[in-house]
């Protein structure tokens, strides 16, 4: 049985959008990543880092939520385009978008702002630093603003994982205030229509993030 564990969060519907966008018959693990349950004996010897999402697949076990997505679409929808297939140029695009949105979109932005905002209780309220994430993140996606200008899709003429994770932070940053361009806006709005977000969002979401 496959399972994916963690939700309320933009980075664990990720993983639930892409088993809907596939038709996987998969077992939701809805724990909060503030709740105690990541600290549980069960959920360490899955993923000592204490953090969601976490996909089990047999043997297997996937922690981060671009090498799940990846995972999931070579392994049960390799004919899907969902993911492009290894060894194509597309695939280094679907690479190298999915680590931009990782780490210039998520990690160094819009997490520092959930650290000092949302998390000022643990990481201490830091106004400065909040305001330099905020420039930061909008500096970043005029990236994805500029690629999106002439095409609906990052990769190709086609809907993939790369527009999962990027519709993903696009939707957090709205949640959070910060006005994203029009086009974005399009964008965002176009692949939040899809079937497979909505049903995955209403399954995500059924649950409270943790204090």
């Amino acid at each position: 049985m496959l399972t994916i564990w963690g939700g309320a969060t933009s980075r664990t519907i990720r993983p639930h959008w892409m088993a809907h966008e596939l038709g996987l018959d998969y077992e939701p693990k809805l724990i909060g990543s503030r709740t105690g349950e990541t600290q549980t004996d069960e959920f360490r010897a899955l993923n000592p880092k204490e953090k969601i999402p976490v996909m089990v697949d047999g043997d297997l076990v996937l922690t981060e939520s671009a090498a799940i997505v990846t995972y999931l679409g070579d392994t049960y929808g390799p004919d899907t385009g969902l993911v492009p297939k290894p060894y194509t140029r597309e695939r280094a695009l679907y690479n190298q978008w999915s680590s931009f949105v990782q780490m210039e979109l998520d990690a160094h932005t819009l997490y520092v702002i959930r650290k000092h905002r949302d998390l000022a209780n643990l990481y201490g309220e830091a106004p400065a630093a909040i305001d330099t994430a905020i420039e930061g993140f909008n500096k970043q996606v005029g990236v994805a603003l500029a690629a999106l200008r002439e095409r609906d899709h990052l990769v190709g003429d086609r809907f993939t994982a790369a527009d999962i994770m990027m519709t993903s932070v696009l939707s957090w940053a709205v949640a959070y205030g910060i006005d994203i361009d029009p086009r974005l806006a399009e964008y965002n709005a176009a692949h939040t229509s899809r079937p497979a977000f909505r049903t995955a969002a209403k399954l995500n979401f059924s649950i409270s993030p943790g204090a």
